[in-house]
């Protein structure tokens, strides 16, 4: 049990070595460039990380892929393009604004506005309105005596 508790500490980082060290160009500002385009793409299997994070074998084909790009001279959008001309929109972590994501960006606005509105309309509707029923014969006879009239 000990050795155990002992060995989470050096397991817990695990993650964090997702790109490997033969992934590594030799170029700093190279590898940098690469590090910021990887932590901005989806891994396709994992769908929840960055490939710079994961260690499917997709995402080491894509940060090979990226390094390989930056290495013949694209730059960092040409990079993205590429990426998501093969893989689409989904493959990034922060989609863009166009034509085709205008649901998407537009949609938290929308049910936003909606709902406010829908708020301010029943708030209206209920504040004319009385609230719970009238009182019976009997209990307007109560009332009454209660009261002293």
């Amino acid at each position: 049990m000990r050795l155990f508790l002992c060995l989470i500490p050096l397991l817990a980082p695990l993650p964090a070595f997702a790109v490997n060290p033969d992934e590594v160009l030799s170029d700093p500002a190279l590898e940098a460039r690469a590090r910021t385009i990887s932590a901005e793409l989806r891994c396709m299997v994992c769908q929840n990380q960055s490939i710079d994070d994961s260690n499917a074998d997709l995402a080491r084909d894509l940060r090979l892929l990226v390094r390989k790009r930056l290495a013949n001279g694209d730059t960092d959008r040409q990079v993205l393009d590429y990426i998501v001309s093969r893989y689409g929109e989904f493959v990034l972590l922060k989609p863009r604004l166009s034509e085709k994501t205008y649901i998407l960006w537009g949609a938290p606005i929308a049910l936003f506005v909606v709902s406010g509105l829908a708020l301010v309309v029943y708030a209206r509707r209920r504040a004319g309105k009385p609230t719970g029923k009238p009182l019976s014969d009997e209990e307007e006879a109560q009332l009454n005596e209660i009261l002293g009239k």
